[in-house]
């Protein structure tokens, strides 16, 4: 193969995403890349919530259709927007380095840091700010600190949601920290959430590469650019949510992180008013992930984490996986 073509969205950091992949298949094999930007359906739909318009797969359909009929040889995706089951044909060829997993508050350009800590939220948002998330799981863990607070939902470009929190449309916005330190805004992180303040979104911060299952050439390229460790960390917690049955706007939050030869997991599972949450950590070798992403999800279900998503699932008027 001496051009791969390179499927990705045409957001700012799914292109940024795609050409640093496309950079480094060039520096270190040699072969010539052709990066192909495609609209997806989520793409065009910037002004609904996702859990109205049919949730995250609607980021990845498209290029996965180019990607089955030979129009591109790699996916670029952001991890936590791919379903846990993949279209028959199609397979995860590798995952890049994982970048910060974290969750960021991101106050109004004005405002100053906030110091690490629950009170410092509360203290500079009150008691009834105005927060630009659509995430349920975002939303369900914040609760628990700000019950009063209107969560709205906010989409477009990172530009766009950072424009509008400074003309104080909302009192602030959270959005992930790999997202604002690829692009630049790496001041803008006002403060990077805690796992135990808020448990980030499965695969968050990483990039998965998906080619087609009987492509050999594709699946060798992008082999020789896996990392590891990522790749073990997104594989436990795609395991866990498949094992949950989680939907595409379930809140669940999950992460693995390498620890020595193991991987140390945290797992989340809430109801939308944060009044239910379960909260699992496990600990297993790294080279086994998918035991230890399903021991997990075990443990959770064992202190009723289905009973607690079935009621989230009612709350948002969303059908039950599989119903």
């Amino acid at each position: 193969m001496r051009n791969l073509k390179i499927g990705t969205r045409g957001s700012q950091l799914a292109l940024v995403q795609a050409r640093t992949f496309a950079k480094t298949i060039e520096q270190y094999s040699g072969i010539s890349t052709e990066i192909s930007v495609i609209k997806t359906t989520g793409d065009r739909l910037t002004q609904k919530p996702l859990a109205t318009i049919g949730g995250k797969r609607l980021f990845v359909k498209e290029i996965e259709e180019a990607l089955l009929s030979g129009e591109v040889d790699v996916a670029v995706h952001s991890a936590k927007d791919m379903p846990t089951e993949l279209p028959k044909g199609l397979a995860i060829g590798a995952v890049l380095p994982r970048a910060d997993p974290l969750d960021a508050l991101v106050l109004p350009n004005h405002l100053k840091k906030l110091e690490r800590g629950t009170s410092a939220i509360i203290a500079s948002l009150g008691p009834t700010p105005r927060v630009g998330t659509g995430s349920v799981r975002r939303i369900s863990q914040l609760r628990r600190i700000l019950p009063q607070a209107r969560f709205d939902s906010i989409r477009g470009n990172l530009d766009t949601r950072l424009k509008k929190v400074d003309a104080r449309e909302y009192d602030a916005i959270v959005l992930a920290v790999a997202g604002l330190q690829r692009l630049g805004y790496t001041k803008r992180i006002s403060m990077a959430l805690p796992i135990d303040l808020c448990v980030p979104a499965p695969g968050q911060g990483a990039i998965i590469l998906e080619v087609r299952s009987d492509d050999r050439s594709a699946q060798s390229i992008v082999k020789s650019v896996n990392d590891d460790a990522s790749a073990a960390a997104v594989v436990a917690e795609r395991t866990l949510v498949a094992a949950l049955d989680g939907g595409c706007q379930a809140p669940i939050g999950a992460l693995a992180l390498p620890y020595d030869s193991n991987l140390d997991m945290w797992a989340l599972v809430s109801t939308l008013d944060g009044t239910k949450t379960i909260v699992c950590r496990h600990r297993g070798p790294v080279t086994t992930p998918e035991l230890l992403g399903q021991e997990l999800a075990d443990q959770m279900i064992a202190k009723g984490a289905q009973a607690v998503l079935e009621d989230a699932y009612r709350a948002q008027a969303m059908p039950e996986p599989h119903s």
